[in-house]
């Protein structure tokens, strides 16, 4: 069963929430960062990028940085940009985004669910990136950033989110880049049960975004718990912050490559190869969108081709090898373009789907790509497949737009 309870979050007031409330930590360079929070004190980069308060060039690891951060998380507090609710709650967090609507439950999840696999992943994280995240846990007492769990579609859930939903929020403002972030809080003890029992009922939970967040939360819980000689499992260090969707809700967009070149190949023999595992067709210089699973779009010398993979390069009852993203890093990347490693290759870069085919066309026709492809997006459903297999996906697999605003809730560990 999975394990969610109320919390006291720590967030701004109204009149100052659209100021503090930013982009997650990792979307974004530390100048991009400097640049968003200029003249914006109360700007969360502060505390989740506090390396845009020294010098640019100053190593974002630094421990002056993260004292940085415990610093401003001070003075958000004590200046009262950032308050401390009375009283446990749940709350409803809503994200509009080209005329779609995704409702989420923001719940402190256990620690333990996931560290015994009722929170289920599907990526590898790496350990700079999880020691970077516990390390600002760590110094902050808090989880200052959310994760992004799903779960399938639950009717006692909806009811509640649907319920909330027609009531005032406490926030709603659309941010700098056009989406819409609205949330409400509930503190209806019989609307908190009902709540709690229906996640009880649920066997798992499932990461959709922020890996090594969840990865280092559930770490420094970790290592409370064994510092701690009155340790009951009871205790805030025992949960972190989590943002719960239906599955239903979600949409994953594409997540697109580009590579440097083709390998010692011309372009008639790069698409001679190609053509060997699937059906090529030249679309011409009107961009391609691939539309089915096994279809792809491949950019080259000014041109589009539409890629239709042939039978035995997929297996559909496969929860890997039915993947698009696999198909494209065995029989293009791998075999055609000597591309083995799509975490540490140089000559491989990605693109999340956020920013379209144009953007891969710009890349290959400024010449810093050489070839541009672009993959149909997974679903939610294979994810979840995934998981439940104890597989895990290839490299830059799924990209999920909206991303979660951080700053509107922060869970304290104490």
């Amino acid at each position: 069963m999975a394990t969610v309870k109320p919390f006291r979050g720590i967030r701004p007031p109204q009149n100052y929430v659209e100021k503090v409330a930013s982009k997650p930590y990792d979307v974004l360079s530390s100048e991009e960062a400097r640049q968003e929070a200029e003249g914006n004190e109360m700007s969360l980069y502060h505390i989740i990028k506090p390396e845009i308060d020294f010098p640019a060039g100053t190593d974002e690891h630094a421990p002056c940085v993260y004292d940085k951060a415990v610093d401003n998380f001070a003075v958000f507090k004590k200046k009262g940009w950032l308050v401390q609710d009375q009283e446990d709650k749940y709350y409803i967090y809503a994200q509009t985004m080209d005329g779609r609507t995704q409702y989420g439950i923001v719940v402190a999840a256990s620690v333990h669910d996931y560290l015994e696999g009722r929170i289920k992943k599907h990526e590898l994280t790496r350990r700079e990136k999880e020691t970077d995240r516990m390390r600002h846990i760590q110094v902050n007492n808090a989880n200052i950033e959310p994760v992004f769990l799903a779960f399938p579609t639950n009717e006692v859930l909806e009811g509640i989110i649907a319920d909330t939903a027609r009531q005032t929020p406490e926030y709603d403002f659309v941010a700098e880049d056009g989406i819409g972030h609205t949330l409400w809080t509930i503190s209806d003890k019989d609307v908190i049960s009902s709540i709690t029992m229906a996640f009880e009922a649920m066997p798992y939970l499932y990461i959709a975004d922020g890996h090594h967040r969840t990865a280092a939360a559930a770490h420094v819980g970790e290592e409370k718990a064994k510092a701690d000689p009155n340790h009951t499992g009871k205790e805030e260090y025992n949960y972190l912050l989590a943002v719960c969707f239906p599955q239903s809700h979600l949409k994953v967009m594409d997540y697109n490559r580009v590579v440097k070149d083709l390998n010692g190949l011309c372009d008639e023999e790069f698409l001679d190869k190609v053509g060997e595992n699937f059906v090529v067709e030249d679309m011409g210089a009107e961009v391609y969108k691939p539309e089915a699973l096994h279809t792809f779009s491949l950019y080259l010398g000014g041109k589009w081709y539409k890629l239709s993979a042939k039978a035995g390069t997929y297996d559909d009852n496969d929860p890997i090898g039915v993947l698009d993203v696999s198909v494209s890093s065995n029989y293009i990347l791998r075999d055609i373009l000597g591309i083995t490693d799509l975490r540490t290759d140089k000559r491989i870069d990605f693109v999340g789907g956020i920013r379209g085919l144009g953007e891969l066309k710009r890349r290959v026709d400024s010449g810093e790509m050489k070839v541009a492809l672009a993959l149909y997006p997974v679903t939610m459903q294979q994810i979840i497949d995934i998981a439940d297999s104890g597989n895990i996906m290839p490299p830059k697999a799924t990209w999920f737009e909206p991303k979660l605003r951080s700053g509107l809730i922060i869970h304290s560990l104490d």
